[in-house]
């Protein structure tokens, strides 16, 4: 081969491999910025169109008082002292506050309740009972076991005790239904005592018969959130886990002839 012809095939092999070096450098440096996008999960795309109305945030300042895991490994909990904007209205206000306990504490590790679960409503009875519907992943995703399912009811009661003070009884639902037990252990067909000493509602501040009106959905056994929602007597006599006779368990519908 003519040495002029190697020359120019050797100059042009040496242009290709540095035009090459320089589009695979550029595409890597693309492919490094771009932010692949995750999918939404059901629960995430759930909580995006059941997070609290922005008027709630029209309320003042308020000194609010969460209970978080203490981290001690006991299940007992601490109260952390946070500023949010409180409306007055007891149902809105306890909507704020479930959903910033469901957000959780700076610390992941003291989380009470799983991150994917997610408040689906909450109504106000003028008896003060509350009626909470979460998603299927309070119930999934919560670890088994006594401690720690109990943490994540007490983390509830003592949250709403401390800053709405018309709540006087919980009634936990799962998607809008009544299930035997939280994640195997903790009785959720009772009532749970917040507030003993909860401050009546009266017929200024207690929500129209609409708007307090509990999900229509059947729960299982024919058990239905309505039927769920009124609390028995004999519920502020223990609150023991899965009491042999648990207060607030739902009467059988009444069979027509």
């Amino acid at each position: 081969m003519n040495p002029r012809w190697r020359l120019w095939l050797i100059g042009a092999l040496v242009v290709a491999v540095i035009i090459a070096g320089v589009y695979f450098s550029t595409l890597r440096k693309h492919l490094r910025q771009a932010t692949p996008v995750a999918p939404q999960s059901e629960e995430q795309a759930r909580r995006e169109l059941t997070q609290t109305a922005p008027a709630t945030s029209n309320g003042p300042l308020t000194k609010t008082r969460m209970f978080w895991s203490s981290g001690a490994g006991d299940g007992s909990l601490m109260a952390v002292t946070v500023d949010l904007p409180l409306p007055k209205d007891p149902t809105l206000r306890a909507k704020q506050v479930l959903n910033t306990l469901l957000a959780g504490p700076v610390d992941a590790e003291l989380r009470t309740l799983p991150p994917d679960a997610v408040l689906l409503a909450f109504y106000m009875l003028q008896d003060g009972t509350a009626i909470t519907d979460f998603s299927e992943a309070l119930a999934t995703a919560t670890p088994s076991g006594i401690e720690s399912e109990q943490m994540a009811i007490d983390s509830i009661t003592k949250t709403l005790e401390a800053n709405v003070p018309q709540v006087r009884w919980l009634k936990i639902l799962i998607h809008g239904q009544e299930v035997d037990t939280l994640a195997g252990h903790l009785d959720l067909t009772r009532t749970f005592l917040v507030n003993a000493k909860a401050v009546p509602m009266t017929a200024a501040s207690a929500p129209s018969v609409d708007s307090a009106k509990p999900p229509a959905s059947a729960a299982p056994g024919g058990k239905t959130a309505a039927a769920a929602a009124a609390p028995s007597k004999s519920a502020a006599k223990q609150q023991s886990l899965t009491p042999a006779s648990p207060p607030g368990k739902l009467a059988q519908p009444v069979k027509k002839p």
